[in-house]
């Protein structure tokens, strides 16, 4: 049988709780679009990184609108 919870304080759940804070995201700027991307990674917009194109960026195609 299992053993009932006992009541903690609110500052002690704190403590538990006080490395859940969300922490800001560090965002540098692509040297190649100026876009802000993480550092570390190749551009999401143009595959910049390393000062060469390192991924190949598929091109959106934009919806046409149904106008009836």
């Amino acid at each position: 049988m299992s053993v009932p919870m006992k009541r903690h304080p609110s500052s002690k759940a704190g403590r538990r709780r006080s490395h859940l804070a969300l922490k800001p995201v560090f965002l540098a700027k692509c040297p190649q679009c100026g876009r802000a991307v993480k550092p570390y990674q190749a551009c999401a917009f143009c595959g910049f990184y390393k000062g060469r194109t390192a991924v190949k960026v598929k091109i959106k195609k934009e919806k046409k609108s149904k106008k009836a």
